[in-house]
């Protein structure tokens, strides 16, 4: 006998609001920034991205078993995502795509930390921890990468970030698929 348990957790943004999923192929251009610009900042666009996940478990009343299945996306928000018309070049859209590459490659991180976790029956918490610690790590380094390209304006060091999280979603590509259940 088992006792059915189905959770279905969505973080970050409401999910009525318009979103736009990473994929390999499709890279962001100026129409998808649709929120309103901020005059009294000195940034010229704003990409807000985020991970967002959700799961779903089964847990069996006399045994430690559970089954579960996970689904992680990073996440584009078209409204919450804005630029300076007069103000942007390429150059600056190559800056914002890469921010919300760092998004998927720590949605990548989060699924096979997912992968590599023995959950127990307090699966909820578990997972809840590990996107915790996750969405600190990439919070770290979209900050890092701004230092470390000046906001796009440093060309060397934005291609030395281009090249970086290149490398580090490759290594990672064994992770690209959304859904997970365990095995």
């Amino acid at each position: 006998m088992y006792k059915l348990l189905g959770i279905l957790c969505i973080f970050l943004f409401v999910q009525d609001e318009e979103t736009i999923t990473w994929t390999e192929n499709q890279k962001l251009h100026w129409g998808n920034f649709e929120g309103e610009p901020e005059y009294n900042t000195e940034a010229v666009a704003i990409t807000a991205s985020g991970i967002t996940y959700g799961f779903s478990s089964k847990t069996y009343s006399n045994s430690d078993k559970i089954d579960y299945t996970t689904k992680v996306i990073a996440q584009f928000y078209p409204e919450k995502s804005w630029y300076l018309k007069e103000r942007v070049t390429d150059t600056v859209l190559g800056h914002e795509q890469l921010h919300f590459d760092i998004t998927e490659l720590h949605a990548r991180k989060l699924r096979k930390r997912i992968k590599n976790t023995k959950f127990t029956k307090n699966i909820q918490k578990e997972l809840s921890k590990i996107y915790d610690e996750v969405s600190d790590e990439l919070r770290e380094m979209q900050n890092q990468y701004d230092e470390g390209s000046d906001y796009s304006r440093d060309y060397e060091g934005q291609v030395q970030w281009q090249k970086r999280i290149a490398i580090e979603l490759q290594k990672l590509k064994a992770y690209r698929k959304h859904t997970k259940e365990n095995d």
